[in-house]
């Protein structure tokens, strides 16, 4: 608190461009912040990982202002900060409005830099002036770097650099993109040098000025923007993201004052043949020439004038580059944000180490509006049912972590929400919760959910909008391997995209992972089933529904239609469950008012809930176990939408605190029988005195009924 209060009061009497404020993050994590000054501001979110160490990409403006026209520049940065976010980083778009330096842009600032018709292009020289006088401004690849070293950001992306122009012997015009990489400690990520400069002579300036240049991948080719090849070898060659952040690190571990440049080749299938780009260079430099185009005005000309020589494939490449950039830069920025997070750890004094690594869930998380019905019978025919409306925050995946969290057991949570007039709500409303690690993308609309409901509180109809679960990518969740592998238990629910399913089910069978799935829905439920995924988990809670719904993925017999009557819903239960247990070592299927039948193997009559318990114990066998629910009356139930997903959390926070079988599962029938009282999704009433083992020994329980499956 002291250090945010003295970074306060220095805010109040210094303008000063480029003054730093060290500060302690979390305790232990150290980052420098810009001031924010009469010419800078910084974005909250960019300010907000800085602070907390999460890797931050910066983005350069003049390919907005100056590239290409509106409305394609726009929809071209749009993406760029999408590629980097899905990537797993912050992105940082650097431009001038109004006189001052913004470190991350909003939308509508961004669209204001791309339809504006008078903006300038800022480098290093400009930067006074056009703070003095009030203007906007596209900054070229030298402002950009300044803004990013001021503001702590260490990794920036852009198409190519400016460079030594063609006779730049005789006309002495060199790019301050080229002094700046010699005097500014930024790595540069870019597809090398734009092709219509002298690459030879650009490649020894660099040399002069002490950039170490590496080119990304198995060659050491130096790009030439457009095309792979330049017919140049770069000095040194990383082969992936990692070396690229070793080579990065070492950079700023000594503290040189000059930057890194990383040369990327474009994408092969899009790259432009080098005899085209060159012939169309020679033909755009003797126009410019001939109409005395020289200095900054030149490469935008160049530019336009290739992609109409070249009937638009230079701009499909530049495309094409400038994407493929901004995904290897992000990639590199997290790898280095990794590498650097080890090493500081690496330095923290031992008693650090006694922390017990925290649970992580994996999923969704809604704004749900619930309509719940007055009368028994919810009419049709566009008429208006009289009820009751309510806004509430759920989905599967932050019900678990709510409830885990209410339970003692706080999980490190990984999902995503837009940054919307939701966003803030959520935060403020899962305070309780460890949100820490939760994407906020701008742009993007947070999940929402509208579930109509019966007066008894049965779900009648529900509507979603939960495009935002496809951000919860591979990218995002694999920076958060060392928390996964180290993890007492993973979480995931089925909103979460197949190939981050498959990522957590890869790491569980490396590491020997305990990891639940939460199949969600009936259509999300096979999700890990569609490939042999689904036998790295250890525990799935289905219902019926979802469980007919994994087993027809898997080809297994199903039954002709589900029951009703309570013991044949058990029986049909009991063999669908029986063909998953080859692999998995539970399965909890939820009955609702049935209670839940639990599936393992079973030594001396308790199922073991915990993985290697009996595993390789030959007296274990398969035995499924019937627990009939609490029993709660119609005039009782206020919302069902959480109750099961109480319940897992019940039980998985029993298996965390060690508890035996029959402690574990009652207490998830707690949990479930406070939810279904509640408007909540998760009751607020939950918590470690009433779910508890006391409470649990407190009451009387039904008999509990045992079927062998072997």
């Amino acid at each position: 608190m002291r250090t945010m209060h003295m970074h306060k009061m220095i805010r109040k009497i210094t303008y000063g461009l480029g003054r730093h404020l060290s500060a302690v993050a979390c305790g232990t994590t150290q980052v420098r912040r810009f001031l924010h000054g009469a010419y800078v501001r910084i974005q909250p979110s960019v300010q907000e990982a800085l602070t907390e160490g999460r890797p931050v990409v910066a983005l350069e403006s003049t390919i907005i202002t100056h590239g290409m026209a509106y409305p394609q520049n726009l929809s071209m940065a749009r993406e760029v900060e999408e590629i980097v976010t899905t990537n797993g980083a912050v992105p940082a778009t650097v431009g001038i409005l109004r006189g001052q330096i913004h470190v991350g842009l909003t939308d509508e600032e961004l669209e204001f830099l791309a339809s504006s018709k008078n903006v300038v292009k800022v480098s290093r020289r400009d930067l006074p002036f056009v703070l003095s006088q009030g203007l906007s401004g596209g900054t070229t690849v030298s402002a950009t770097m300044i803004a990013a070293h001021k503001a702590g950001i260490p990794v920036f992306v852009t198409g190519g650099i400016g460079g030594v122009h063609r006779g730049g012997e005789n006309t002495l015009d060199v790019s301050a993109d080229l002094t700046e990489l010699g005097r500014t400690p930024v790595a540069v990520v870019s597809a090398g040098v734009k092709s219509i400069l002298d690459i030879g002579r650009t490649l020894e300036y660099l040399e002069t000025q002490g950039v170490c240049v590496a080119a990304f991948g198995e060659s050491r080719e130096f790009p030439a923007f457009f095309s792979r090849q330049s017919g140049f070898q770069a000095p040194y060659h990383v082969r992936d993201e990692e070396e690229a952040a070793e080579l990065i690190a070492s950079a700023l571990g000594l503290g040189l004052s000059n930057g890194v440049l990383i040369a990327v080749p474009c994408p092969e299938e899009r790259a432009a043949s080098g005899q085209l780009i060159e012939e169309a260079i020679q033909q755009a430099l003797s126009e410019a020439r001939s109409k005395g185009i020289t200095g900054k005005e030149l490469t935008p000309f160049m530019l336009q004038k290739i992609n109409e020589l070249t009937d638009g494939r230079s701009l499909e490449s530049n495309l094409a580059l400038i994407q493929n950039n901004a995904r290897v830069g992000s990639c590199i920025a997290v790898a280095l944000s990794k590498l650097q997070k080890t090493r500081r750890k690496g330095n923290l004094p031992r008693q650090e180490d006694t922390t017990p690594p925290q649970p992580v869930v994996i999923g969704g998380i809604n704004v749900d509006f619930i309509a719940k019905a007055q009368n028994p019978v919810i009419l049709g025919g566009g008429q208006t049912n009289t009820g009751r409306v309510r806004r509430t925050f759920g989905d599967v995946g932050r019900n678990l972590a709510d409830c885990l969290s209410r339970l003692g057991q706080t999980p490190l949570f990984l999902s995503a929400v837009g940054k919307d007039e939701h966003s803030e709500s959520i935060l403020h409303y899962c305070h309780h919760m460890d949100m820490r690690a939760v994407l906020q993308l701008e742009g993007k609309s947070t999940a929402t959910y509208c579930a109509v409901i019966t007066s008894t509180g049965e779900l009648s109809v529900g509507l979603g909008d939960m495009d935002i679960h496809h951000q919860i990518t591979e990218q995002y969740v694999s920076q958060f391997k060392e928390d996964l592998c180290q993890a007492p238990l993973v979480c995931i629910d089925g909103n979460v995209p197949l190939s981050t399913i498959q990522y957590v089910c890869q790491l569980a069978r490396e590491h020997q992972l305990a990891v639940c799935y939460e199949p969600t829905d009936e259509n999300k439920a096979s999700k890990p089933f569609l490939s042999d995924s689904w036998k790295a988990l250890t525990y799935i809670s289905p219902n019926l529904q979802e469980l007919r719904a994994i087993n027809r993925s898997l080809g297994n017999p199903l039954p002709a239609e589900l029951p009703s009557r309570s013991e044949d819903v058990v029986q049909t239960a009991v063999a669908l469950a029986r063909p998953l247990l080859a692999h998995l070592h539970c399965v909890v299927v939820t009955l609702g008012a049935h209670g839940i039948l639990l599936c393992g193997k079973s030594l001396g009559g308790s199922i073991s809930l915990r993985p290697g318990a009996h595993e390789q114990t030959a007296a274990a066998s398969l035995c499924a176990t019937h627990y009939p629910a609490i029993h709660t009356s119609r005039e009782e139930i206020v919302n069902v939408s959480g109750a099961g997903d109480s319940l897992m959390a019940g039980i998985l926070a029993g298996i965390l605190a060690k508890h035996d079988t029959d402690t574990c599962v009652r207490m998830g029938l707690l949990a479930a029988s406070l939810s279904l009282r509640s408007f909540e999704p998760i009751s607020p009433e939950i918590s470690t005195s009433s779910v508890s083992q006391e409470q649990v020994k407190s009451r009387s329980w039904p008999e509990v009924k045992v079927w062998k499956m072997d």
